[in-house]
């Protein structure tokens, strides 16, 4: 089958190039799945650049999700027959033309999505659904603040909190990426480069929910942005890790600041995790009240030029190659 490796295991996007390797067989309770379309993300980059290892057991190869169809499977496996429309989550592997995957980690596509929308859900829905309201707690009501709200996570976070229930601010850099926010559904959308954002959100009424891909950076934004009671979730850290904190204030405003990665969770939190966005996000999506946002395609043996158009940071959603 056709891939897409990493010459020298490690380098800048130049450094993907097609190759061969053999065609992998599901093991038990796995599925292979014929890849129509495979979501690109920031931490297949971090991979890339030798940052990211992938956890036991999973392919080298790069690539979270995947849409396609089912081509076989494992001893055990019941819910999926071959032919069947599937998106799923990985631990690697998804640049390829096929790819094996735990079959409790495989969702149906949604009606009405063709595969390259499908491609661009699984790591948005599991990451948004995991930070924002499990650990994130976001109600009804409340208000969620998205750091980087045009990237693939944002645009997901804007719509499943408007599904919710819930009042969104979102922050971004320049006029044409707060419109594209505002668009998908944003309350109040915040040009990083063209305002004071402490104060704007402070205007806004604050948050009860941060989600965060910024990190050190906006530490004591965030701080200040916090209603009593506010939990600030990091989910990445692209201006470092290391940040001042002042745990008086935590106190005194009654914060929780937590954190999580998806790919390290085992087989098993992420099957727990899979039914859990089946039920409560893939009705939202259903109904339209969340839709994927592609922002291009790429053919698979231009996956370099698809981690170039990522880097450069001007896209709105995803970014999406297609075997």
């Amino acid at each position: 089958m056709r891939v897409i490796e990493i010459e020298g295991g490690r380098g800048p996007a130049e450094a993907l190039r097609p190759g061969e390797r053999p065609l992998p067989a599901p093991a038990a309770g796995e599925i292979r799945v014929r890849v129509r379309a495979a979501g690109v993300n920031r931490p297949d980059i971090v991979q890339r650049m030798g940052l990211y290892p992938p956890p036991p057991g999973a392919s080298d190869l790069l690539g979270l999700e995947i849409a396609g169809e089912v081509e076989a499977a494992g001893e055990g496996v019941e819910r999926w027959r071959i032919g069947d429309r599937v998106c799923a989550l990985l631990g690697g592997g998804g640049y390829a033309e096929y790819a094996v995957v735990d079959a409790r980690h495989a969702l149906p596509i949604p009606e009405g999505l063709d595969f390259v929308q499908a491609a661009a859900l699984p790591e948005t829905a599991f990451t948004v659904f995991a930070n924002v309201f499990e650990a994130g707690g976001l109600k009804a009501g409340e208000t969620l603040l998205i750091h980087g709200a045009t990237s693939g996570i944002g645009v997901m976070a804007i719509q499943a909190a408007k599904a919710a229930g819930a009042r969104v601010i979102a922050t971004s850099r320049g006029a044409a990426k707060a419109e594209a926010a505002r668009a998908l559904g944003a309350d109040v959308s915040l040009d990083a480069t063209a305002v004071d954002l402490a104060e704007a959100i402070r205007a806004a009424g604050g948050a009860d929910v941060v989600l965060d891909m910024v990190g050190a950076a906006y530490a004591e934004l965030n701080l200040n942005a916090l209603n009593p009671g506010g939990r600030w979730v990091v989910i990445a850290t692209l201006t470092g890790g290391q940040a001042p904190i002042d745990l008086m204030r935590i106190m005194l405003k009654r914060l929780v600041l937590t954190g999580s990665t998806l790919r390290s969770r085992s087989a098993d939190e992420k099957a727990r995790l899979a039914a859990a966005v089946e039920a409560t996000v893939w009705p939202w999506i259903v109904s339209a009240a969340i839709r994927p946002q592609v922002e291009a395609t790429f053919p698979l043996d231009e996956a370099a030029a698809a981690h170039a158009r990522l880097e450069a940071g001007d896209h709105v959603g995803k970014i999406v190659l297609i075997p």
